[in-house]
């Protein structure tokens, strides 16, 4: 169960918009952010990027907010680096799952989400490779009732190394929603019902269990 906490961000130090409707967030260092449910926040330089760390060392049922963006999202896209590594207390079944929510609910117990398993992509095991990336929207639709009732739809196979810099790019428009992975041209990833509708709310950085995360760069353009 996700358990919310009354640290939510204020107010977050970020650079000057490129152009009117864009927002940028270097996440080069931890000002301005508030971590949240436990996850511990620090930055560094990791493979050549400075970024924002977020390292989840229990195994809640599902993954937690981590950090709230004080910004009201509704149509657009959302840029962001990540990468993810597991930690020592780690157990045989960890994926590190590494992803963003989105139009988080004002109270935020609902939102929807996109993430990475980041161990799947080179998988031996075909099965885990189809399950690399994950759509999902808490609390009503978690992955494991959508793989049930429609298994194929909400997860598809993408390329990732472990510890390694991805590129990502969501794009969302009323209910469809792209997921790209790698600067690719074509989406990875296509749903056309999101759970929440057309609706909107706030951004988030979301990790899973046993996960250390790291972001840089983020960019968010729309409205």
């Amino acid at each position: 169960m996700l358990l919310i906490t009354s640290a939510i961000t204020i107010a977050l130090a970020f650079s000057a918009p490129a152009t009117p409707r864009e927002q940028v967030y270097p996440l080069a260092t931890t000002k301005g952010l508030t971590a949240m449910n436990g996850v511990k926040l620090s930055s560094t330089v990791y493979r050549g990027k400075r970024s924002v760390v977020l390292t989840e060392e229990e195994d809640p049922k599902f993954g937690v907010l981590a950090v709230v963006f004080p910004l009201d999202f509704k149509n657009g896209t959302i840029e962001f680096d990540e990468a993810g590594t597991l930690t020592d207390q780690h157990n045989p079944t960890s994926r590190s799952f590494v992803g963003m929510a989105f139009r988080v609910s004002d109270d935020l117990s609902k939102y929807e989400c996109f993430y990475l398993r980041m161990t799947n992509g080179r998988s031996s095991s075909q099965e885990l490779r189809n399950h690399a990336v994950q759509y999902c929207m808490h609390p009503d639709h978690l992955w494991d009732q959508l793989r049930e009732t429609q298994p194929f739809r909400y997860e598809a196979y993408t390329d990732l190394e472990l510890g390694a810099w991805t590129h990502v790019k969501i794009s969302v428009y009323g209910t469809d929603a792209k997921f790209y992975v790698g600067g690719a041209k074509q989406p990875t990833l296509v749903v056309h019902d999101l759970f929440m509708g057309a609706t909107h709310g706030k951004l988030a950085l979301w990790v899973g269990g046993y996960t250390r995360a790291y972001y840089s760069n983020l960019k968010v353009r729309g409205a």
